[in-house]
């Protein structure tokens, strides 16, 4: 593993565990291992540490539905399908950091660090909007309002990410129990949001 690499896993261990403003560069390079000049020489600063680690997150998730797009074997349903499942097992598996991400957003605090969070985020939207938008011209998707479609998919997944406790609570479960590692909660609220999809968009 290259240092910059290293400067990399430090950060989204450390950005899981206490945030953005929580975690400095001090922090960054003891994690590492590495001197502060090092990560200065790699990133520049902390915001833009954080803005490669975004990019990073969101880059599978944009190939994987580059692909989708062009894919011309599936319906548009089984696209949407698609996504549901590539959202759900990446979202669950990388939970700490958006968490933060999330965070970031909604503490409006870092105006620059805001506008990087959403200029990398958005394309992923793009491509989703585009799918669906695919599936109303072919014929086979209601006319619908697609932007907030995207809102209800992926606010569903967000709300069951960032309220562990209300999460907790729906299920009638105790602290101890981790919904996000449970692969019958990850199926549980795929089929859900398949199931939402298919009465939301199929005619």
């Amino acid at each position: 593993m290259d240092k910059k690499e290293q400067i990399v896993n430090a950060a989204i261990e450390l950005f899981a565990q206490k945030g953005f403003e929580g975690t400095s560069i001090r922090d960054l390079a003891a994690k590492a291992d590495v001197n502060i000049a090092m990560i200065n020489y790699y990133f520049g600063s902390k915001d833009k540490l954080f803005e490669t680690l975004v990019e990073m997150k969101s880059a599978s998730a944009r190939n994987v539905l580059e692909e989708l797009l062009k894919d011309k074997t599936l319906t548009s349903i089984e696209k949407v399908d698609r996504i549901i499942d590539s959202y759900i097992e990446r979202l669950f598996k990388n939970r700490q950091f958006h968490r933060v991400i999330h965070q970031e957003l909604m503490l409006n605090q870092r105006e620059t660090l805001q506008q990087i969070i959403t200029n990398v985020l958005f394309p992923n939207t793009l491509a989703i909007k585009n799918i669906i938008d695919e599936g109303i011209q072919k014929g086979e998707f209601r006319e619908v309002d697609v932007i907030l479609t995207i809102a209800s998919l992926i606010g569903t997944i967000n709300h069951v990410l960032l309220s562990k406790k209300f999460c907790l609570k729906l299920l009638d479960r105790e602290e101890g129990y981790v919904p996000y590692d449970d692969p019958a909660f990850k199926k549980r609220t795929g089929d859900h949001l398949k199931q939402l999809m298919r009465a939301h968009l199929l005619k």
